[in-house]
């Protein structure tokens, strides 16, 4: 770690675009900016290749700012018999809570047991998921009494609680994580840009070459060429396989069953603890969690399978049904639907075995897959995000394998540590509300700016919108009040309040461009609507 923070580097489009313009061939081209294409971005551009990555969006808009807030070694995989893969997460865990411990850290969990059978059996379960650890364990597996239970789930139900186990794993602010990897590759030396969609691919002797991206905001069109090109877009990467198919008269088959996991989100006195409550099998065998994240309490999260790829889905009845009736099993108080302050939906992108129809998704893997196109188009897709720094050595092995990029070791980023995280020694958990302390070694600069001292809203000020529009590649309310701010997810009414002011100061920061106000006004009305 370096003894001076580094100055935060400028966005300032113009710039980025102007860079995007040069005629060079880049070593990697990025398409997507979700969690493993900014990990891929990072890692390249560590490694010393020319990296560009763009985004259709904003970084993170879709899946990657929308999971359930944990890093984890996956409990349930390891019931299923997943052992490899939670090995892998487990030790991955470790790695991205030391190079973002402003972002992400320990959290202690606890599984109450109202049969007898259930502290043996799950914590000899939990004992092993120690075990796998090994030295990258965060803490050791407690089995508790019934007072033990309750001191640390405080409004858990009382009537029949026989006791719990306490385990450790992490939790992390994601769309934060993700704005942190965009901004390290960049330090790294890669061109990042968000609401640049690509368009089409670039052949060469039937090779892809590169690829069309526009400009969302002014319609410029821009040809990027390069050695390798890896499409990273999570859940939609089967319409560019398709696309590069069609280009060599192939029929591409989908390999990608969405999942779709609804989070409600409600005051903390539902579960005034700095523990979180998991329940290990609900009434239909899903997984339920009770977070504490930011001052409020995320519960969640089903697993429904989906056919279309909306950008924002919406929850359905009978999940949000689902997340409120089981947590009145375990909460002494349970939240009712007026109680909701945020709702919102992430899909997931399950990998489907190629003669499986994707109809069962708790059957469908959850390791990712790295494969080539008879063209050289390379795509990932699958995984989960604590996995994602593995994710992306996969990928850059497999490009090198294909011969689209030269041979240079692994591991650079095993000690990389993240924007915000050089020098930083303790702080406040992610269970406290956001504040000053959410920038790491940044918050000086934040402090610096006009406007630190006149607050928005608690953990929300003039000086951090300005950041965020200076250095944190924001161009509208949404990118403000939902990723860099993640009050839309935190109460949707309250992000409408603040909207305004936020525009107001956008438009103060980057003049003649639009904030998109009223787009994001009904956002945040979806995300306070409960479904009837």
């Amino acid at each position: 770690m370096t003894s001076e923070t580094p100055s935060p580097l400028a966005t300032e489009r113009a710039e980025l675009l102007a860079r995007l313009a040069q005629p060079v061939t880049y070593d990697v081209a990025v398409i997507g900016g979700g969690a493993t294409g900014l990990g891929v971005a990072l890692d390249a551009a560590a490694r010393g290749f020319s990296v560009v990555l763009l985004e259709s969006h904003d970084f993170a808009k879709g899946t990657s700012s929308r999971a359930t807030k944990l890093v984890h070694g996956g409990v349930r995989y390891l019931a299923q018999g997943n052992i490899a893969l939670v090995r892998e997460a487990l030790h991955e865990r470790t790695t991205l809570l030391r190079n973002a411990p402003h972002l992400a850290q320990p959290l202690a969990f606890v599984m109450p047991s109202y049969k007898l059978w259930e502290t043996p059996f799950y914590g000899a379960g939990l004992k092993m998921y120690d075990a796998l650890a090994g030295k990258a364990g965060l803490g050791p597996t407690e089995f508790l009494g019934r007072m033990e239970t309750l001191r640390c789930l405080p409004t858990a139900m009382a009537d029949g609680l026989k006791g719990g186990v306490k385990y450790w794993d992490g939790q992390f602010d994601d769309a934060r994580l993700a704005l942190a990897l965009a901004r390290t590759a960049a330090r790294q030396g890669a061109l990042v840009l968000n609401y640049c969609p690509v368009a089409d691919l670039l052949y060469e002797g039937g090779k892809v070459a590169g690829l069309v991206c526009e400009d969302a905001e002014t319609s410029r069109r821009f040809d990027v060429w390069a050695r390798c090109v890896i499409n990273a877009t999570g859940v939609w990467v089967d319409g560019l396989r398709q696309r590069d198919g069609q280009a060599q008269g192939l029929n591409v088959k989908p390999m990608v069953a969405p999942s779709q996991g609804v989070h409600i989100v409600v005051d903390r006195e539902f579960l005034p603890s700095d523990h979180a409550l998991m329940v290990p099998k609900t009434a239909d065998g899903r997984v339920l969690f009770a977070v504490p994240w930011l001052g409020k309490l995320i519960l969640g999260t089903t697993d429904s399978p989906r056919q279309d790829l909306a950008r924002e889905p919406q929850a359905m009845r009978e999940e949000v049904a689902f997340i409120l009736g089981e947590s009145a099993r375990y909460l002494r108080r349970a939240p009712r639907v007026e109680d909701v302050r945020s709702i919102w939906v992430g899909l997931r992108p399950l990998v489907k075995p190629q003669d499986e129809d994707g109809g069962n998704t708790k059957s469908i893997s959850r390791e990712h897959t790295v494969l080539a196109s008879r063209s050289g188009l390379v795509t990932v897709t699958g995984g989960k995000w604590t996995t994602y720094r593995a994710m992306a050595e996969d990928v850059l092995r497999k490009c090198m394998d294909e011969h689209l990029l030269p041979s240079r070791p692994g591991g650079v980023t095993v000690a990389l540590p993240m924007v915000g995280a050089d020098g930083r020694k303790g702080g406040q958990g992610l269970s406290a509300p956001q504040g000053l302390h959410s920038y790491g070694s940044e918050a000086h600069a934040v402090a610096r700016l006009p406007g630190a001292d006149v607050a928005l809203a608690p953990g929300l000020t003039e000086a951090m919108v300005r950041f965020a529009a200076r250095y944190e590649y924001a161009r509208t309310v949404e990118d403000v009040l939902a990723r860099r701010a993640r009050i839309l997810f935190l109460d949707a009414r309250l992000a409408a309040s603040l909207a305004p002011r936020v525009a107001e100061i956008l438009v103060e920061e980057l003049p003649g461009h639009d904030p998109q106000l009223a787009a994001f006004l009904a956002l945040a009305q979806q995300y306070a609507s409960v479904p009837a």
